[in-house]
C-alpha cells in the first residue's frame, strides 16, 4: 500500500490540474463533449484502446494485459443546471442549454469532476504497476447520470459489444463527509428514483374575478402540499421513501390567473413495495386534487427519469471492503447505511450480468466536518450534493479516489505470472 500511495501522490499532482480544468468547464447531460476529449486524450497518451461517442458522449478505455479477469471502473462525467456560489479561484461561469430549450448556468454541483479526475488517475497508476495484474481494465467514462439515462444509453449503443464483458462493476461518488473516508453498505444501497412532470389544467382570467376561473397555480399548490403527506401518513417508519417538488412553473402577471401550472416531482424509494404503494399515491392525490377544484381537464402526469435501487452484491462487497480496510485501515472504511441519493450505474453491471460494489468518498474537509459535527449543525454548515455552495477539497478527496478506485481494482484483477 505504501508504493500504491506514493504512485498516487505524483499522480493527483498532476490530475489535480485536470481536475480544476473539469470544474471550471462544466457541461450538461449528453453534452459533455469538451469532457469526453479531454478524458479521450488522455487514454490514448497513456496508450489504452479508446472508443468515443458510446451513447452519444460516453468515453470508453480499454487495456488488454493478457488473460485473466474483467474488471469495469465507472465515472461519470455531468455537471448540472446550478448557479455555483462556492468563491473558489476556478468556479463555473459555465452556460448550457437544458432539455427544455433553456439557457442555464452549469455547475458540477454532484462532484462528478472529483469522479473523472479520480479516475483518470487511477488509470495512470494500474496502468503504470500492469507488470503486477493480469487481466482486462474497462474504464468507462458515462454520461447523463443526472437524467438517468446515461447508463442505458450506452448499453442500448452496444457497449458489451464493443468492449469485453466485465467479470466485476466497481464505481464511487463524493459525498458531504470527512474527506479520506470510504463508506461501502452491502445490498440496497442507493434508492431508485421515479421523476414527473405534471401540468395542471385550469381556466385563466383576470385576477379581480377569480370567480370566473379555475385556478392551476391554487390547484398545484394544495396538490404540492398534500404530497407531502405520503411519507408522514403512508409510508411506515421503518420504511423509506422521500417525494421532492423541485420546480413549479406558471402564471406571467400578477393580475392574470393562467390556464395552467406545471411542477416536478421525484420519488426515492428503497422498496419495491413501498415504491409502488407511493407512485399510486402519488398519481391518486394528483388527480383527485384537480377534482376538488373543479379541472375541466385531467391534469397531464408525464414519467422522466427512472432507475432502480443500487444493489451492492453483498459477497462481492466483503472481498473489497476487506481489501479497502488492509488497505486504508478499518477506521477510514465505513458502512454508512442506505442513503436516499441515486445512481443508473447499477445499469451497466446488470446489463453485463456481473456484481456491482460502489462506495461513497468523503470531500469536505476533515477538521471543517469534525466542527460542524460537535456543533450538530452538519446540515446546516456543510454543504451537500446539489447546492449551489457543495465544494469538495481537492486534498485528501482525489488521493482516496484514486487510490480506492486501484486498490479495488486490483484486488479483482489477476495477479501477474510470477
Amino acid at each position: 500500500m505504501n508504493s500504491i500511495l506514493t504512485d498516487v501522490d505524483s499522480v493527483v499532482d498532476s490530475i489535480a490540474h485536470v481536475y480544476r480544468d473539469l470544474h471550471r468547464h462544466p457541461e450538461l447531460s449528453f453534452a459533455e463533449h469538451r469532457t469526453a476529449g479531454i478524458v479521450a486524450e488522455r487514454l490514448g497518451e497513456l496508450g489504452l484502446e479508446v472508443i468515443t461517442g458510446v451513447g452519444r458522449t460516453g468515453v470508453v478505455g480499454v487495456e488488454r494485459n493478457g488473460p485473466g479477469p474483467t474488471v469495469l471502473l465507472r465515472a461519470d462525467m455531468d455537471g448540472l443546471p446550478v448557479v455555483e456560489d462556492t468563491g473558489l479561484d476556478y468556479a463555473s461561469q459555465a452556460r448550457g442549454v437544458d432539455p427544455d430549450g433553456i439557457d442555464v448556468a452549469v455547475m458540477h454541483a454532484c462532484g462528478h469532476d472529483v469522479h473523472v479526475a479520480s479516475l483518470l488517475g487511477a488509470t495512470e497508476v494500474l496502468l503504470a504497476r500492469r507488470s503486477e495484474w493480469a487481466g482486462t481494465l474497462v474504464v468507462v467514462f458515462q454520461p447523463a447520470e443526472e437524467l438517468g439515462a446515461g447508463a442505458q444509453a450506452m448499453v442500448d449503443d452496444g457497449l458489451f459489444d464493443r468492449v469485453p464483458r466485465p467479470d466485476i462493476v466497481l464505481g464511487q461518488h463524493v459525498a458531504p463527509v470527512a474527506a479520506g473516508l470510504v463508506g461501502v453498505h452491502a445490498g440496497p444501497a442507493f434508492a431508485a428514483v421515479d421523476s414527473f412532470r405534471v401540468t395542471m389544467y385550469g381556466r385563466g382570467g383576470h385576477g379581480s374575478r377569480p370567480e370566473t376561473t379555475i385556478d392551476p397555480i391554487v390547484m398545484a399548490a394544495a396538490t404540492i402540499l398534500r404530497l407531502q403527506t405520503i411519507v408522514a401518513r403512508e409510508v411506515a417508519g421503518n420504511e423509506t421513501a422521500v417525494v421532492t417538488v423541485g420546480q413549479v412553473h406558471a402564471g406571467t402577471k400578477n393580475n392574470i390567473i393562467p390556464d395552467e401550472a406545471v411542477f416536478g416531482v421525484a420519488l426515492r424509494s428503497l422498496d419495491a413495495a413501498v415504491r409502488t404503494r407511493v407512485l399510486a399515491a402519488i398519481h391518486r392525490i394528483i388527480r383527485a386534487e384537480a377534482t376538488a377544484s373543479g379541472a375541466d381537464r385531467e391534469p397531464l402526469i408525464e414519467a422522466q427519469e427512472s432507475f432502480p435501487v443500487l444493489v451492492n452484491d453483498p459477497p462481492a462487497t466483503q472481498r473489497t471492503v476487506e481489501a479497502l480496510r488492509a488497505a486504508f485501515g478499518h477506521a477510514r472504511v465505513i458502512d454508512p447505511g442506505a442513503v436516499t441519493g441515486s445512481e443508473d450505474v447499477s445499469i451497466l453491471a446488470t446489463a453485463a450480468g456481473a456484481p456491482l460494489v460502489f462506495w461513497l468518498i468523503g470531500g469536505t474537509d476533515a477538521a471543517e466536518f469534525a466542527r460542524a459535527t460537535a456543533a450538530g449543525t452538519v446540515e446546516r454548515d456543510i454543504p451537500a450534493n446539489h447546492s449551489s455552495h457543495f465544494a469538495p477539497v481537492i486534498r485528501p478527496t482525489l488521493d482516496t479516489g484514486v487510490a480506492a478506485l486501484v486498490v479495488a481494482a486490483l484486488e479483482w484483477l489477476g495477479a501477474a505470472a510470477s
